[in-house]
């Protein structure tokens, strides 16, 4: 398949922590991009990313067929970014975000006449997964192919950088607690993938037509257990905590009763489908098309990145001098 020219692409989600470093790479090709999200209000912020006109917004909720056709009219190409990590009941829950979305997108795509449809999916997807998020990101990753088989997939590992979900938050736990969670013993395996370079690939997805119908497997050049990347906060907050030990079955029931906290529009801060997630490895399969297929050949290391976003979580801020911290 030919390389796609710069046109119009739809982002689905195009806001959030990999959208906005996504819509950053597609401006500099040349596309014009529509980044479609449930409020347009506060996305406001991806505009500058681009030359003036080159980013529109559009109201869309991709639970709604209306909404989602609307949005790719006129597109050349799509990006489905949406998701969530938790499920958030019915109208907001895997199935609905995940897969029903996915459908629904591929449907729209369909009759919209898109030629280039790439779906962010997760390392660890897979149907007969114990995890409910990793079932229905393969049965969205189903969705998707079942009406483009030339859609790209796109798999990637834990992914940091500056906003990110995972280094912030045990971060943010060092600030006020004198122990961190070793959730399983902190053996289990990632291979972290810097935001910047999925946003690339994503870029790379769109354009490349040796890409149709490739899945890609997006992890950095380091595998790092559960408990390195601790250590790793530890020493860059400066902050020098207990790391304890919770066995899986210990963490199970912990992840469930604390999703109780999600009745009250609150995020918890784990959820038992994220302890089943942490049960398995999360790093590139042996043999899987890679970030060096797309081209992207120089992945960024965490150790490189890591720094320059977790000094807010220092005594002092960024000018604190860091105490040595027993490896």
């Amino acid at each position: 398949m030919a390389d796609l020219a710069p046109g119009v692409v739809t982002l689905f989600g195009g806001s959030g922590f990999i959208g906005s470093q996504a819509v950053r790479a597609l401006a500099r090709r040349g596309w014009r991009i529509r980044v479609a999200v449930r409020n347009p209000v506060l996305a406001i912020e991806v505009q500058p990313l681009g030359d003036p006109g080159q980013i529109q917004f559009m109201r869309c909720d991709v639970t709604n067929p209306d909404d989602v056709a609307r949005a790719l009219r006129g597109s050349d190409a799509l990006v489905n970014l949406v998701g969530v990590l938790h499920d958030g009941g019915k109208r907001r829950g895997f199935q609905a975000v995940h897969v029903e979305a996915a459908r629904t997108i591929a449907q729209a795509a369909r009759a919209a006449g898109v030629r280039r449809v790439v779906q962010i999916s997760a390392i660890g997807a897979d149907l007969d997964s114990p995890s409910a998020y990793a079932r229905s990101k393969a049965q969205a990753e189903q969705e998707i192919r079942a009406v483009h088989p030339d859609a790209v997939i796109l798999r990637p590992s834990l992914v940091f950088g500056a906003g990110d979900g995972f280094l912030n938050r045990f971060a943010s736990m060092a600030t006020f607690s004198p122990v961190l969670p070793l959730i399983g013993g902190g053996e289990t395996k990632f291979q972290p993938v810097y935001v910047g370079d999925v946003a690339e690939a994503i870029a790379r997805a769109v354009v490349q037509g040796a890409a149709a119908g490739q899945t890609y497997e997006l992890g950095g050049p380091s595998v790092w257990t559960f408990r390195e990347v601790l250590e790793l906060v530890k020493r860059e907050t400066g902050r020098d905590r207990l790391l304890a030990p919770v066995p899986f079955v210990v963490a199970r029931p912990l992840g469930a009763a604390l999703e109780m906290v999600g009745l009250f529009g609150l995020t918890p801060p784990l959820t038992r489908d994220q302890v089943l997630m942490l049960e398995v490895d999360n790093v590139v399969a042996p043999g899987a098309a890679t970030l060096a297929d797309l081209g992207v050949v120089h992945p960024t290391g965490m150790e490189a990145i890591a720094p320059s976003y977790l000094w807010r979580y220092r005594t002092g801020g960024q000018f604190a001098q860091l105490p040595a911290l027993d490896a």
